[in-house]
């Protein structure tokens, strides 16, 4: 028996209907245990989910995973997408971690993107402090609805490629050095509006390439496309670069890691972006 088709197959309320075919779609209900859910549910009165958990034929894990798909709030069960398990943002949506990464984002979306602005570069004190970050936070933001992009600006030890299993491929540099062009941009398909330009080519010369005019050009082309630009740059403490990308984003938030950055390396960050004409928006820390 069809589920899509036999008239007493689906719930009549079109919510609870496109969560019984979102079921079946993928695997977690067959059409004959669909057919069981709904005569428990208009016997007793339930919702179809309710019902078909009673019924033992799915877990609460796969009613929030329908609601995230009813809602437009994609994220993923663990395995999925082959994407690594710091990734919490896709994986675990509802953790203590990613409602501080949701409370930072509304902070954000406050105090600056909603003020006009488009790009935010996150500057952190020491290698490998603000790549993790970087990545939750351009999740959440993408599942906000908003069209995000991420740029991974660390031209020195980059990490975005490998968190969102890009592999080795053009990137930034490339585009700065006038062998690439935007094509080199990556959809993230397990996310509805997130979009990844990786760093591309490791190349000897990093901080003169982003102090090139075409770095200008890629930022207007992405602010035209994108409601979110966020740059991942490389930590301050190896070079001039976070300046550059700060001073083009136009506003900074700071990365610190816990019992790790020390409080005066901070203080000089700041310092020193708020001379390069970035606003320093706050700071978060990160423990990881």
């Amino acid at each position: 028996m069809n589920l899509l088709t036999h008239p007493m197959s689906l719930p009549t309320d079109s919510r609870e209907s496109r969560m019984g075919r979102i079921l079946v779609d993928s695997g977690k209900l067959t059409p004959a245990q669909a057919e069981q859910v709904v005569q428990l549910q208009q016997e007793r009165g339930m919702r179809f989910g309710e019902a078909a958990q009673a019924l033992g034929f799915i877990t609460e894990s796969d009613i929030q995973q329908v609601l995230a798909q009813q809602f437009d709030y994609p994220y993923l069960q663990p395995g999925a997408g082959q994407f690594p398990a710091e990734l919490v943002a896709a994986y675990q949506p509802f953790s203590p971690q990613v409602e501080i990464l949701r409370a930072i984002r509304s902070q954000l979306m406050m105090q600056w993107f909603a003020a006009g602005h488009k790009a935010l570069a996150l500057v952190s004190a020491n290698p490998e402090e603000s790549s993790l970050f970087a990545a939750n936070l351009a999740v959440v933001f993408s599942q906000l609805g908003e069209n995000t992009v991420l740029v991974d600006g660390n031209l020195r030890t980059p990490r975005q490629h490998e968190l969102f299993r890009l592999g080795s491929r053009q990137g930034l540099s490339d585009i700065l050095a006038g062998r690439a062009g935007l094509e080199t941009l990556c959809k993230v398909d397990a996310f509805l509006n997130l979009s990844v330009l990786p760093a591309g080519t490791l190349p000897p010369n990093p901080q003169e390439l982003l102090g090139r005019p075409a770095f200008r050009t890629i930022h207007a082309g992405l602010s035209n496309s994108f409601d979110v630009i966020l740059y991942d740059v490389s930590a301050y403490s190896t070079g001039a670069d976070a300046l550059t990308i700060a001073a083009l984003a136009g506003g900074v938030l700071l990365v610190a890691r816990k019992n790790k950055t020390r409080v005066s390396d901070l203080n000089e960050m700041n310092s020193q972006l708020g001379r390069s004409g970035a606003k320093v928006i706050g700071s978060v820390l990160v423990d990881f």
